[in-house]
């Protein structure tokens, strides 16, 4: 059951009721892996680094903190509207994936669609795919050596149409991804 308080409230009252709106809605979700992880863990780490790369924009932090509840959860869209607004449900679709589509087919879309999405979208964008690599390299994951590396070739095509609006979030991006490609020559020396 959804309450939300008063949405007059601050930016960090409506922040945390975004958060809180999101826990609920992706209760009992879990991340891919055997780690067990909360789905919850994933919208509040791409909230968090966007903070900290310098995102202090409320709508865009809220947007974070829900742009997988369409996506993954029945959640209708004018339930969004009405709680968060049209700027914050606007975001949220831009970065929702038809799931009508082949796996492929919205991967691809993916790709095809990131330059032409908004400066806030973007920035969420990187984001996500920042926390999805990071997800990779520190918790148990059941994908070979292989589907990590096309997932992270896939991620770079992704971003590339992201680049340039933030130097903190791209370095940051830079930086996991050669992590993980440390980490990733390491698994397959090890095999």
């Amino acid at each position: 059951m959804i309450i939300l308080l008063n949405m007059e409230q601050d930016d960090t009252g409506r922040l945390l009721e975004a958060i809180k709106y999101a826990s609920e809605k992706h209760a009992g979700q879990l991340r891919k892996g055997s780690a067990r992880i909360p789905y919850i863990n994933h919208p509040i780490a791409v909230t968090q680094l966007l903070y900290e790369t310098g995102v202090s924009e409320t709508r865009v932090l809220i947007a974070g903190a829900l742009h997988d509840v369409i996506e993954d959860t029945n959640t209708p869209p004018d339930e969004i509207k009405e709680f968060f607004g049209s700027e914050v449900l606007n975001l949220i679709l831009e970065l929702t994936d038809d799931m009508s589509l082949s796996h492929d087919e919205r991967k691809q879309r993916q790709v095809e669609t990131a330059p032409g999405i908004s400066v806030p979208a973007k920035m969420i964008r990187i984001a996500d795919k920042i926390c999805n690599l990071r997800d990779i390299m520190y918790y148990p994951i059941d994908w070979d050596t292989e589907k990590k590396k096309l997932y992270i070739e896939w991620a770079e095509k992704v971003v590339a149409g992201c680049r340039g609006l933030n130097l903190a979030l791209d370095t940051v991006f830079d930086e996991t991804l050669e992590k993980i490609s440390i980490l990733l020559s390491a698994e397959e020396r090890s095999k």
